[in-house]
């Protein structure tokens, strides 16, 4: 190890093996006292073939045994609370704690838009207020809540446009995807039943307008473009692209994940977009993914609007109500709004910064540019375009000692720092994607370049130390081409031969 490490995160507690393997027979976590009504028989009420007598294979373990456990296997994670995620594109914000508490108070958090109407004015205040928010944030001019993640908006985004351009008469044929945009897009257009065709970008990593404008016909549905795009990089002729597009009909559907480049300083609605989805988990500092709580509005202008999933927070007679009588609805896009929570986070968060939401996104953008500027000429920078809320290297020069991104983002936790994105976007061979977001204070940024500096370093002096890391954890490097062609799902406990080699 090198001593210039000025970071490094360093785990107390000992190594933890699985809670199986601290079972034996009649441990107790706790003791239930005798039943005071007659034993069922399950096998002869339900039958043998679906009653079993017993559960086999559970751990039998005391509660400190328990306890201690998932202790100490909560501080094997690795968190916001604890550091910096320079994941890029992923846009890993600190959740504010009063977005918590919040969500907690009293008639809030037992409540549900979809309880009866006459007892959720409360909670329906609270959805039609951030749609408003969310409008005036993009300039669009109406929005469905319903979508439970960006990739369901996407598709909410594009069943929409299908759903309009049947009512033209024809749902047409394509659906154009640049090159840089989210991965997600293209296999969001071939489930709403388009075929997708390729965009590429220009010399300054932006789409190729002149190409654009050549393959743009009634064939046509939409472009579907991440702007900022997943190279950290501004559309600047946007605008044009969204004329050349109206002028054949064609909807611009933006992927909106990059939002937290452009909050409180642009409005896509202003510069042609059609319809665009949110993640709140990125721009507005809800919960972050993970298969749990997540919500992906939608937004759209008003010649979509009557095809908006049911059903629509709408205000009659100075009462809220959530309208499903939509005759051109494309229907629900979910069974269950069980994201009331992630969207009262929402909006504290908005509420809570107000118009101050475009100093958060100017503060993202300068720790990215800050970081950019520390590090060029230490990595390539492969687009001189001016950088937003990411910045894309790549790894090209330190592949002429054999380190690759994912060997200095290995070594980057040694450092107490978790990953970058690695080889993302496609169009930048050995992508390193930083994203520091506006969370981070001057001083942890040092720190990162500090340890981005030294393994350049390392790389150019012991590339061997980089291809090997990481050092300080718990396992060493993993075989993960192995562990994604035979992954080992469960746990079997040996067998008596084995427990006596």
């Amino acid at each position: 190890m090198v001593d210039r490490i000025k970071k490094a995160s360093r785990n107390t507690s000992q190594n933890e093996g699985l809670i199986f393997e601290k079972s034996a027979p009649g441990k107790r976590g706790f003791e239930l006292p005798p039943a005071d009504v007659p034993a069922v028989d399950a096998q002869g009420l339900l039958g043998a073939d679906y009653a079993r007598a017993d559960i086999e294979g559970l751990p039998e373990v005391s509660e400190i045994e328990v306890i201690r456990h998932f202790t100490r296997l909560s501080t094997w994670n690795y968190a916001i609370d604890l550091g910096m995620y320079p994941l890029g594109s992923c846009t890993m914000k600190y959740n504010p704690r009063i977005n918590e508490h919040v969500a907690r108070l009293e008639g809030l958090a037992t409540e549900h838009p979809y309880q009866p109407q006459e007892l959720t004015q409360g909670c329906l205040k609270i959805l039609f207020t951030l749609q408003k928010c969310l409008l005036e944030i993009t300039g669009m001019e109406a929005a469905t809540l319903q979508p439970a993640a960006g990739a369901q908006g996407e598709l909410t985004g594009l069943l929409l446009i299908r759903a309009y351009l049947e009512s033209q008469g024809n749902p047409r044929k394509k659906v154009l995807v640049p090159d840089s945009a989210h991965g997600t897009n293209p296999a969001t257009a071939v489930i709403a039943g388009y075929e997708v065709e390729n965009i590429r970008s220009d010399a300054r990593g932006q789409i190729d307008v002149e190409q654009l404008a050549k393959i743009v016909n009634e064939d046509v549905a939409a472009l579907m473009v991440t702007n900022p795009s997943t190279l950290g990089i501004f559309e600047q002729r946007i605008a044009e692209v969204a004329e050349i597009l109206h002028a054949h009909g064609v909807q611009l559907y933006m992927d909106g994940a990059n939002m937290n480049a452009l909050a409180g300083i642009a409005q896509p609605g202003r510069f042609g977009v059609d319809v665009m989805h949110l993640n709140l988990h990125k721009t507005f500092s809800t919960p972050h993914g993970g298969g749990g709580p997540g919500a992906g509005p939608v937004l759209v202008k008003k010649h979509l609007e009557p095809f908006l999933p049911v059903p629509v927070v709408v205000e009659k007679n100075g009462r809220l109500a959530l309208d499903a009588a939509r005759p051109q609805s494309i229907g629900r896009v979910r069974a269950f709004g069980g994201n009331f929570g992630v969207l009262v986070r929402a909006l504290a968060y908005i509420l809570a910064y107000g118009p101050g939401i475009r100093q958060a996104t100017e503060d993202a953008v300068l720790n990215a540019n800050y970081i950019r500027k520390q590090l060029e000429g230490v990595y390539d920078l492969p687009y001189a375009s001016p950088s937003m809320h990411e910045v894309v290297f790549s790894d090209s020069r330190q592949k002429k000692t054999g380190v690759g991104t994912m060997d200095i983002a290995k070594r980057l936790i040694d450092y107490g720092f978790h990953p970058y994105t690695t080889a993302f976007p496609l169009i930048v061979p050995g992508a390193l994607m930083i994203e520091p977001t506006e969370s981070e204070s001057k001083e942890e940024c040092d720190l990162f370049i500090d340890a981005m500096r030294s393994i350049a370093e390392e790389a150019a002096t012991q590339p061997e130390l980089v291809k090997t890391a990481p050092h300080s954890t718990r396992v060493g490097r993993l075989d993960e081409v192995g562990a994604a062609r035979k992954p080992i799902l469960r746990w079997k406990p040996k067998s008596s031969a084995e427990s006596a080699d």
